[in-house]
């Protein structure tokens, strides 16, 4: 899916999901992509990529990725005051108390371990959404 320079209000929230498994990424985007319009990368370079240019309401990435992990991605997305708002669920198979403190420690917002049923990523993803779209009326 292309899209274009992202713009401050969407009539449809968008995702950015980040997955290096062809099918579980195509799977999550299909059944996101009945709610919301989802952007997909299947590393973190190109994820890194394009929450700069599309500035997506969330970021859903796994933590096991090609070249630069889930964990420095949201480190880096973390570190720039244009994308720190920008909520982020791990959707991991990474298992055990270490990795989540690490997530945790990297900046996500929420864990979910795989296998994830996709309602309840759906179902996450808005909730998220919905709180980061309250921080900014307030504010």
């Amino acid at each position: 899916m292309q899209l274009t320079a992202a713009t401050k209000r969407r009539e449809v929230p968008l995702i950015l999901l980040v997955e290096d498994h062809q099918d579980t990424r195509q799977m999550y985007a299909e059944f996101l992509g009945m709610g919301f319009e989802v952007l997909t990368a299947p590393d973190g370079e190109q994820a890194l990529e394009a929450v700069r240019l599309h500035r997506p309401d969330l970021l859903i990435t796994d933590l096991s990725l090609p070249g630069i992990d889930g964990f420095e991605l949201i480190a880096q997305v973390r570190k720039d005051p244009g994308l720190r708002a920008i909520p982020i669920i791990c959707l991991s198979g990474y298992g055990g108390h270490i990795y989540e403190e690490r997530a945790e420690a990297a900046g996500c917002d929420r864990i979910l371990l795989k296998p994830c049923m996709p309602d309840t990523l759906a179902e996450v993803a808005a909730e998220l959404i919905q709180d980061a779209a309250n921080r900014r009326t307030k504010s």
